[in-house]
């Protein structure tokens, strides 16, 4: 067993204990989905929703393949959380819901509240199986096991611990990995930068494109952008903390914290992938048979791998920190809707026991079924935070739904529930036909988020005349 190993199986270790003693907090339907968060739980808790695999192994992948753009990231995400700190904290929390789809029941019905529910966990199962793709590609670096089997052994860790203690286990279990990640981040880029010779030698062997912000395109940055911010506002493992929380104030303070932290989290990453494509231009980036690594999706580990074994299986660690912070959240909302706002209305009258239980079973199985996508979705060789944006982008177009229920009167439940079923189809057609053919249907600046917010503003438009209802605001 190599020490770069023994110390990822150590982390995985005591990620599992902290789980465990969380477990004594979370006896109750409640304590597992989250109650009563003070400032710093709730900021660790949220932090991993928008600082994962895609913020570490997906960012660093972008910054091999075009450069520091990739950093817009977490940029764009940090600035979404202060829109919704600064605008949305109090008015959402006034409507008493753990979950977002529980807003969207009370303002329109429980039809809607349940379709929400499932354009949701699809958003979570479709950001969940970029964070599996990243465990899984720095498992291959670490262990030189195939991809499969890499991403099975992780996924069991993650159900485990979060089953264990849910939303205390979340918090509990993401202090130790914001420590480790922005700590592990920083001593890898300068372990890195040393190595290969300084950052005035990355700046000599890249492209000029490679250190500008906008080289992706306008367009692009603003479908980024726009996809990013509308998004946070409904992102369900990142909201969950916040309604959770024991107080509108700390749920605000905690959102201004959390945006601060994620912010410049995406440049450092950004940074190691350029040092990696350095290497791989030299031909020093080389993986565990020796071979030359020019794929970006592996250049993070394979980096990490370069140096020495203590200090790589630290920094390794890092990567897996920063993964495990965001699986746990996004398997443990999906359960959480599905138990809240799907089965509870199925089967009202449903005692706290048994909701606990189906909330666990459907964590497990979010988690089952992100696993199994990540393994398939991999051999299309698909770019992490494509993936990422995708569900980011479904998440865009909700928020487009839920301020129409919330600010316009005439909003009704048959509309939402037909935008929503036609975000999805406009959605996943978009990124299916750019996948297959390399481009978008109808020009390259008209991407995804466009398309399906466009969709769902229209469709609540028109259908809210043709099929109206009277409704009261909350």
């Amino acid at each position: 067993m190599t020490l770069q190993l023994f110390i990822i199986l150590l982390y995985f270790v005591i990620t599992i204990i902290i789980g465990i003693i969380a477990q004594r907090k979370s006896n109750s339907a409640a304590t597992f989905h989250g109650m009563g968060l003070g400032v710093t739980t709730c900021v660790c808790a949220a932090t991993g929703e928008w600082l994962g695999g895609s913020a570490t192994t997906g960012v660093a992948e972008y910054g091999f393949d075009i450069g520091i753009a990739g950093a817009m990231n977490t940029i764009t995400n940090a600035l979404g959380i202060f829109v919704l700190a600064i605008f949305f904290v109090k008015m959402y929390r006034g409507y008493k819901s753990i979950t977002v789809p529980g807003i969207i029941g009370k303002l329109l019905g429980d039809k809607a509240k349940k379709t929400s529910s499932w354009l949701l966990i699809f958003v979570m199962v479709a950001v969940g199986i970029s964070q599996m793709i990243a465990a899984g590609s720095l498992a291959v670096s670490v262990m030189d096991i195939n991809f499969k089997t890499a991403v099975a052994s992780c996924a069991v860790v993650f159900i485990i611990y979060t089953l264990l203690g849910g939303m205390n286990a979340v918090a509990y279990t993401n202090v130790l990995h914001l420590m480790t990640m922005y700590f592990g981040a920083v001593v890898a880029l300068v372990l890195a930068l040393r190595n290969v010779g300084g950052y005035s030698v990355v700046t000599e062997s890249l492209p000029e494109s490679y250190f500008n912000f906008t080289t992706v395109g306008y367009p692009q940055l603003l479908s980024w952008t726009i996809a990013s911010v509308l998004g946070a506002c409904t992102a369900q493992a990142g909201l969950q903390p916040v309604f959770a929380a024991k107080s509108d104030r700390v749920a605000r303070k905690a959102s201004v914290i959390t945006a601060l932290i994620v912010a410049p989290f995406g440049i450092l990453s950004a940074l190691l992938g350029m040092t990696a494509k350095t290497m791989s231009l030299k031909g020093t980036l080389l993986n565990a048979s020796g071979e030359l690594v020019t794929v970006g999706k592996l250049a993070l580990p394979t980096l990490m791998m370069t140096l020495s074994p203590l200090v790589g299986g630290i920094l390794l660690a890092s990567i897996l920190a920063a993964v495990l912070s965001t699986v746990s959240p996004l398997i443990l909302s999906s359960g959480t809707m599905y138990a809240k706002d799907i089965y509870a209305l199925r089967h009202p009258g449903t005692s706290d026991k048994k909701l606990l239980l189906v909330s666990r079973a459907a964590t497990a199985v979010a988690g089952v079924v992100m696993a199994s996508l990540a393994i398939i979705l991999n051999a299309l060789n698909m770019r992490v935070l494509d993936i990422v944006y995708v569900g980011f982008t479904m998440r865009a177009a909700l928020f487009i739904i839920l301020m129409l229920a919330i600010k316009w009167k005439r909003t009704s439940e048959r509309a939402t529930i037909y935008a929503m079923i036609g975000t999805i189809v406009v959605g996943v057609f978009w990124v299916s036909y750019k996948a297959v053919t390399g481009h978008n249907p109808i020009s390259t600046e008209f991407t995804e988020t466009y398309a399906a917010i466009i969709t769902a503003f229209v469709i609540i438009i028109v259908c809210s005349y043709i099929f109206p209802n009277k409704r009261e605001i909350f």
